[in-house]
This record gives structure tokens, C-alpha cells and sequence, in this order.
């Protein structure tokens, strides 16, 4: 009985400790890359132009339009990808799918040349191969797996995508904004408020990564610092010639 519950244990403590994250980024990737993109580009952009002494007013207009335009730009950027990469993959699966239906023995037998690959020995390679192509559906998942790497029934959508893009992009690019809209006449509160948000962005990234939050914070701290201060100096240098 202590072994039972035992062997019990252990396997519910491996169940609990074998759970993976999702990999796939059918939605992490947009909405990360979007969220960093507004944040860095949008600051970026709002320093350069305060760098030229202009108006509070032009800033604020400066920072709408590039929250705007930047969210709108990465959507249709992730939109147009995505779905061209989605009917990339559909035009592959309905070449397997003619294979599977023209050459189902052929297809079977490189299906088990494949296990056999592996260390499978050669006759369950063709007793395996031979179950796996009874039902159509299931031998194109299995080839699609197999050789081509996807799942079939998980391709990326390009609307969640395009949305995960539009609304992370816009919410990065509020963050250097929100103190002006609020009443700032500055930049530092914006300045300081943007940074603040680019180390929070890298260490929630970093829950899903190998890499520390702190590190992953500082990370993208330095860079999008880097990147504000870089379109200070810019902005600063042709406010002064155009002046």
C-alpha cells in the first residue's frame, strides 16, 4: 500500500512539475514585440522632437499621430505576415493532402523509413505507419508533424495577431504620452515614466524566457534609454540648424 502511494506521488509530482509553457507565440510574440515597439518608438520619437525646443502642444500631436500610425502600421504588418504565412503552410498541407489520397503506399512506407530513422525497429516502423494511415486526417497531421514541423489544427491567426499587435502597440506608445495628457509641460515625467515601463515589459517577458527578470529589465531599459537619448541629441542638433 506505502508503494502505491508512493509511485502515486511521484507521479503527480511529475505531472506538476512537467507542465511547459506556451512556445508557440501565436499571440506572445505580436503583443511583446508590439508593447516594446510602441514604448521605445513612441519615446523616441517624443524626445527627438522636444529635443528641437518646440511647443508642449507638438509634442502631444507628435506622440498622438505616433501612437496612431505605429499601431495601425505593426496590425497591418502582423496581418499581412501572419496570413501570408498561414497560406503558405495551407498550400503545402493540400500538397501532402494529394500525395496522402495519389500514393497512400508510398507515403506509408516513407512514414515508417522515418521511424526506422529513429531507432524504431523495422517491422513496428511498418505495423505503426500502417495504423497511422488508416484515417486520412490523421496520417496528413502526422506527415504534416513529421515533415513538414506544424500542427495543423494550430496555426497562428492573423487577426489575433493583427489585434495582439494593435492594442499592445498602442499601449506601450501611451506610456511616454500619458503624462502630458494629464498635464505635463516637461519631458523628464515622461522620460522617467516610459523607462519605468520598459523595465517592467522585460522583466514580465522574462516569466516566460530562461534569462532573470532584473536582467531582462535592464536589458531593455539600456536600449530604449539608448534609443531616447540618440533622438535627443538628433533632435537638438537639427532644431539648432534649422533655427
Amino acid at each position: 500500500m506505502s508503494i502505491i502511494e508512493t509511485e502515486a506521488a511521484l507521479h503527480e509530482a511529475h505531472r506538476d512539475n512537467h507542465t511547459h509553457r506556451d512556445v508557440n507565440g501565436g499571440w506572445l510574440r505580436p503583443a511583446v514585440f508590439g508593447a516594446m515597439d510602441g514604448l521605445v518608438s513612441n519615446l523616441a520619437l517624443m524626445t527627438g522632437v522636444a529635443g528641437g525646443s518646440v511647443s508642449h502642444r507638438t509634442i502631444v500631436i507628435t506622440g498622438l499621430v505616433g501612437l496612431a500610425a505605429g499601431a495601425f502600421s505593426m496590425a497591418a504588418g502582423e496581418y499581412t505576415s501572419v496570413a501570408s504565412q498561414r497560406e503558405l503552410v495551407e498550400a503545402e498541407l493540400d500538397v501532402e493532402r494529394r500525395e496522402l489520397r495519389k500514393h497512400p503506399k508510398d507515403e506509408e512506407r516513407e512514414l515508417a523509413a522515418l521511424y526506422e530513422s529513429r531507432g524504431v525497429e523495422p517491422a513496428l516502423a511498418r505495423e505503426v505507419a500502417s495504423q497511422l494511415s488508416r484515417d486520412p486526417e490523421q496520417a496528413l497531421e502526422i506527415h504534416a508533424r513529421e515533415e513538414l514541423g506544424i500542427d495543423p489544427g494550430d496555426l497562428p491567426s492573423p487577426a489575433v495577431a493583427a489585434v495582439s499587435s494593435f492594442g499592445s502597440f498602442a499601449l506601450g506608445a501611451l506610456l511616454p504620452l500619458l503624462p502630458y495628457l494629464l498635464g505635463a509641460t516637461v519631458l523628464w515625467p515622461a522620460l522617467l515614466l516610459a523607462l519605468i515601463g520598459l523595465f517592467a515589459c522585460g522583466a514580465i517577458v522574462a516569466r516566460v524566457t530562461a534569462r532573470s527578470w532584473w536582467y531582462s529589465g535592464i536589458r531593455q531599459l539600456v536600449l530604449g534609454g539608448a534609443a531616447a537619448g540618440v533622438t535627443y541629441v538628433l533632435g537638438s542638433l537639427f532644431g539648432t540648424a534649422v533655427g
